[in-house]
């Protein structure tokens, strides 16, 4: 937010900047200010209901924390069909992800773009190529890849993590799954190593690795059949492990159920699980991680 400060020190007078108040009537007609204390959650979000943000600030009835509390809970953008969180950046640093599976070509390409006008590094994943193909015509710099399933635009290329995430998979078929978590570690501003088929079935192939699996901050093990890698990869390191169980593996696999239970069972305490075929949550875990 651009605001201005004069007056003297005793009684500050905060005043919105008229190119604010233009910008936001003119570009941001649609947005919802979500204030946790109203009931109704419907006040616009325009150059007015700012300066009464700014007014009691100036008056004492808020404190500069508690407005920006505030800020932190609006705007979001309502297109019928989606309501487009574009504050999500400022409350979790990522602004908001698409999920594409299930979405219309014309919707995923409706919310990606209106993400775009805000900056920041925009993700679509579980996306097609029909999806992507939509995308592309609003957006120039779009990107599509294709073996994470994702959809990417990347601007902010910035380091947020503090060390390496590695990102393992047990065999070749679960590398689709791994490529997710490597993107979304990727687009939120993380040095990404991958380690790819490596599993119990040959385990020298992973302590080849060893040196690599111990300079990383956080592990993304990927893994289907029985899901016994991240145990493997847990005893072997200090840091956390985010294990994710996959889809891959015969019939009493049960697409995934075995190795998730399997990782949720784990004897090695860094371990942790997500949800089945969750490449993003774990690259997302993994970059708060990283951050800290």
């Amino acid at each position: 937010m651009i605001f201005q400060v004069s007056g003297t020190a005793r009684k500050p007078e905060i005043k919105p900047c008229k190119l604010l108040s233009t910008l936001l009537d003119a570009a941001f007609p649609a947005f919802h200010l979500c204030n946790p204390t109203c009931d109704l959650y419907n006040l616009s979000v325009n150059s007015a209901s700012l300066r009464t943000l700014f007014e009691q600030v100036r008056e004492g009835k808020l404190s500069a924390d508690e407005a920006v509390q505030r800020l932190r809970h609006l705007p979001f953008e309502d297109l019928d069909f989606a309501k487009v969180d574009h504050h999500r950046a400022l409350r979790q640093g990522m602004p908001e992800v698409i999920f594409g599976q299930g979405k219309t070509p014309r919707q995923v390409a409706d919310i990606f773009s209106r993400l775009a006008q805000h900056g920041g590094n925009i993700l679509a994943t579980r996306a097609t190529g029909e999806q992507f193909e939509a995308v592309a015509a609003k957006v120039e710099k779009a990107e599509y890849r294709a073996l994470a399933r994702a959809i990417v635009l990347k601007r902010d290329r910035k380091r947020y993590g503090k060390g390496i995430v590695a990102v393992v998979s047990a065999g070749t078929s679960d590398i689709p799954v791994a490529e997710e978590a490597v993107v979304t570690a990727e687009m939120m501003g993380n040095e990404v190593q991958h380690i790819y088929d490596v599993g119990v079935a040959g385990i020298h192939r992973l302590l080849a690795h060893r040196t690599a699996l111990a300079k990383a901050r956080v592990i993304v093990v990927c893994a289907g059949m029985e899901g016994a890698l991240p145990s493997v990869v847990g005893g072997l390191v200090g840091v956390p492990v985010i294990a994710v169980p996959t889809s891959i593996g015969y019939g009493a696999a049960f697409e995934g159920l075995a190795a998730l239970l399997g990782m949720m069972n784990s004897c090695a305490s860094n371990v942790s699980v997500v949800n089945i075929d969750n490449g993003f949550g774990a690259g997302y875990v993994a970059s708060l991680i990283n951050r800290r």
